[in-house]
């Protein structure tokens, strides 16, 4: 698959801070069972923490990218970064579209899954990782699409322990 020639995919950069926390807060309330913060938490975050998180996506072995449309907004995201407890696997985070930018037909979320897989594949890693909201049927119809199947393994969700965050894995041998 690749990404149709209406939108880029781009790296985020240690200086895109406001884009990042402008399409942060728009994630936050378009979707906030799919992330472990609040719409008000990140709000009051100040340009430290924002400068912070371009710092951190930026690092040899984490990747932020974006989706941008013909006009130059940003209208998805993808990041990535290592595993804490398993070797060789990746961890795929902050997945999102904007509602108006969603669709099979319109390939956003496909093209930057392949940019992130490829790089992935690139750094030698045997598997993509990610948790999913049990409540979020879509996100895993899109990921069980791709390849990802459930590990079997659940973590209580952050900000609501009686919600679950199931796993799902790819492996890219």
């Amino acid at each position: 698959m690749s990404m149709p020639t209406e939108y880029r995919v781009e790296r985020i950069g240690r200086a895109d801070w406001q884009r990042l926390r402008a399409v942060r807060l728009a994630q936050l309330l378009d979707t906030p069972l799919a992330f472990g913060e609040t719409h008000e938490a990140a709000g009051r975050h100040g340009e430290g923490e924002w400068r912070a998180r371009c710092d951190w996506l930026n690092e040899p072995d984490r990747l932020g990218l974006v989706a941008v449309d013909a006009a130059g907004e940003w209208v998805g995201t993808m990041l990535s970064a290592p595993n804490r407890t398993q070797a060789r696997a990746l961890d795929l985070i902050g997945v999102w579209v904007d509602p108006s930018h969603r669709g099979r037909g319109r390939g956003v979320a496909d093209g930057l899954l392949d940019a992130v897989l490829a790089w992935a594949r690139v750094r030698g890693a045997g598997r993509m990782l990610l948790g999913v909201h049990e409540a979020n049927p879509r996100a895993a119809a899109f990921y069980r699409r791709r390849g990802f199947a459930y590990t079997g393994e659940s973590t209580p969700y952050v900000l609501d322990a009686s919600a679950r965050i199931l796993e799902m894995a790819l492996p890219l041998g």
